[in-house]
């Protein structure tokens, strides 16, 4: 029963994300895209991600026996997630884009979440990531969803802060030397 609640917050969030996506898409909303294959990558990464830490969370190997709380753990984490990643998009208003983009009017915003952290929405996607498989009480499964997407988001990262460095100048560098990647006041 866990593993099928755990497949369907999966299934779930995908819809959430892929249903953004379209619905942003027919706004129309970019002028200039420059996103350097990086939302092909996050795909891929991710993909690769779910592969292994399900293949590898069907198994015994590296299963640790507390099933109840780890779900838990994940479900919170998952739950957390969801609420950060939907706040900052929010946030962003018409400045969110899924690939990284010159919107009409592009403002840099520096309110909510954005005033701690560059990028909460990849915070909300990680947790949601994490959660995900820590609820599926494995380690290796963790280790297996963790380091494909870290790779996918280090990219995309790098990639969104030249371009915003390209567009907002030295507001930009400025913004970011008081503000903390991902995690607030440790990256």
């Amino acid at each position: 029963m866990k593993l099928l609640v755990i497949i369907g917050f999966s299934y779930l969030y995908a819809f959430f994300e892929i249903f953004l996506n379209i619905r942003q898409r027919r706004k129309g909303i970019m002028i200039a895209l420059n996103d350097k294959g990086s939302l092909w990558l996050l795909y891929i990464s991710i993909t690769i991600g779910y592969i292994l830490s399900f293949s590898i969370g069907a198994t015994s190997i590296g299963r640790i026996y507390h099933w109840d709380t780890l779900f838990g753990i994940g479900v919170v984490l998952v739950i957390a997630g969801m609420i950060i990643r939907i706040q900052s998009i929010l946030t962003l208003k018409n400045s969110f884009t899924y690939s990284v983009a010159k919107v009409e009017d592009h403002k840099l915003i520096e309110t909510g979440m954005y005033r701690y952290i560059r990028h909460p929405g990849y915070l909300g996607q990680l947790l949601i990531f994490i959660g995900i498989s820590i609820s599926l009480s494995n380690w290796l499964s963790v280790i297996f969803m963790v380091i494909p997407i870290a790779i996918g988001y280090n990219y995309r990262v790098a990639v969104e802060e030249r371009f915003m460095a390209e567009q907002f100048g030295q507001k930009y560098l400025n913004y970011k030397n008081k503000t903390k990647k991902i995690v607030p006041m440790i990256y």
